[in-house]
């Protein structure tokens, strides 16, 4: 039997908070989905576990078996006590910080005045995470944070969105071996599941790196615009961009993720039609 790994990020792609409308049945489809014996759900998202949590009970969505967090810089397996950190991915990216603290991080980069610190909440042992003005030269500020983290013998990876409902910037410093594809990475070889078996979704900017890489990917309908024009561009992604249409529902939120499915997992796909 195949074993898929079905990865979603959560805001504007499984949960319907932006502008466009959701399609009435999308999200009870996507429940049945998840619901399949070989298939193996995953969240990755921004969020920290208490959102995730919380998103879970507000938008009565399916329990995950496992969450990537904090824009790939955790990842949680959830059993039959609740959720429980993954200590081998933290030794994993941890030594990326060359024994650095977060507080260590961001006594270094305090000089950049763009950078105002997140809240405390939002901070993780392995994610500092700052707000930006959204009209900043993000390319040309991270290029100079990245000259200041190499000499302090740092490797990281930057991870720049922009928040459409907060109209503000976010950028997010984790280690050169966290963020959302080296996590789903992990997943995969730890689960030993095929690409070919992998979906991913995602809608925002911190979704680039795994929709622009070779892990089957989708695109919501309600993507931002600057999102679609930069997928569009890629060269070498298996990326699908939802537009609507699959069993009635307008390609946002789950039902482009379900349209996602049906595109790559065929057999998937003859299932879902044969769902009420």
């Amino acid at each position: 039997m195949t074993r898929y790994l079905l990865c979603t990020d959560l805001d504007r792609t499984l949960i319907p908070n932006g502008a466009q409308p959701e399609s009435p049945a999308a999200r009870a489809r996507f429940a049945q989905l998840a619901g399949r014996d070989d298939v193996t759900l995953v969240y990755v998202t921004g969020r920290h576990r208490a959102l995730i949590e919380q998103a879970i009970a507000g938008y009565s969505l399916p329990q995950a078996a496992y969450a990537i967090a904090d824009v790939g810089a955790t990842i949680y397996q959830r059993d039959a006590s609740g959720w429980q950190q993954w200590q081998e991915w933290d030794e994993h990216i941890a030594p990326d910080w060359c024994n650095l603290t977060h507080d260590d991080l961001y006594s270094l980069l305090s000089v950049f005045p763009a950078l105002t610190l997140q809240e405390i909440e939002k901070q993780g042992r392995h994610k500092l995470s700052f707000y930006v003005p959204p009209d900043t030269d993000a390319r040309a500020l991270i290029a100079e944070m990245e000259i200041l983290l190499l000499q302090a013998g740092v490797s990281a990876n930057l991870v720049w969105s922009i928040d459409e409902a907060a109209a503000t910037g976010l950028l997010d410093v984790l280690p050169a071996r966290a963020g959302k594809l080296h996590a789903i990475r992990f997943l995969m070889q730890k689960l030993a599941i095929s690409r070919d078996s992998t979906l991913f979704a995602g809608d925002s900017g911190n979704d680039l790196e795994v929709l622009l890489s070779d892990i089957p990917a989708v695109l919501v309908a309600n993507a931002a615009a600057e999102v679609k024009q930069q997928a569009e561009n890629a060269a070498g992604a298996v990326l699908y961009i939802a537009h609507g249409g699959y069993l009635g529902m307008n390609g946002n939120y789950a039902g482009g993720i379900l349209e996602g499915v049906a595109h790559y997992w065929p057999e998937v796909d003859a299932w879902l039609r044969t769902q009420e």
